[in-house]
């Protein structure tokens, strides 16, 4: 169970593996190859959340990128049918997968991670990626009418003052926006990278509340 992971809510966290994107500063690297053994199967999940109505308010799906999985919206729906509410976590890289689930009223609350600014998102998510479809999901959620945020997890060596600058144009006037620090673990793939300092962070953030009021450190 966790407090932390969706905002104002008692929830418990569920992990589907496979990933799309191959970011070097991955904290749940184990499960973007699909390699990390299942922990737990479908029946002693819903066990599991049986088990705990009346505790949690809801559930939050992760990964990995929960996106891939082509039982996702099964998965929701049987989770949703229990009373839960639902908050998905995604790198809005299926504007299509997201726009079905929100038009049949599946999720409560999406954070999508905005990586970097346009013209750096390859070199962080480590494959190609068409910006123009991370759009179409940044305007699908600001326009959703669900509870949402995006967030960035800031890495010295790839962002700067101007990049959030430039990701706060982006994503101008939405709700909420969370800059997280990272944190150097021993399952990040790239073991060089290391975590901006509180100045940093606080300049990223100003930089970013040029466009966004709810501009939000997490991690200090």
């Amino acid at each position: 169970m966790t407090l932390l992971d969706y905002p104002s809510k008692v929830a418990a966290t569920v992990f589907l593996g496979s990933c799309d994107f191959r970011c070097p500063f991955c904290h749940n690297f184990e499960l973007v190859d699909g390699t990390a053994a299942p922990i737990m199967d479908d029946a002693e999940l819903f066990s599991f959340l049986d088990k705990r109505k009346g505790l949690l308010d809801g559930v939050v799906i992760t990964g990995g990128e929960p996106c891939l999985n082509s039982s996702l919206k099964d998965l929701i729906i049987r989770i949703k049918d229990m009373g839960y509410l639902v908050k998905l976590d995604t790198n809005g890289n299926h504007p299509d997968v997201l726009k079905d689930l929100l038009s049949e009223n599946l999720v409560d609350y999406i954070a999508m991670d905005v990586k970097n600014s346009p013209e750096k998102y390859s070199d962080t998510c480590g494959v190609k990626i068409d910006t123009e479809v991370i759009t179409e999901s940044i305007n699908l959620i600001m326009n959703s009418g669900v509870d949402y945020e995006f967030r960035t997890t800031a890495i010295k060596e790839f962002h700067t003052t101007e990049d959030f600058a430039k990701i706060g144009e982006w994503i101008c006037g939405a709700k909420a926006y969370y800059l997280q620090q990272f944190t150097e673990r021993d399952t990040v793939p790239d073991k060089r990278l290391s975590s901006p300092s509180a100045e940093d962070m606080e300049a990223y953030r100003q930089a970013a509340e040029r466009y966004i009021k709810n501009v939000i450190l997490r991690g200090l």
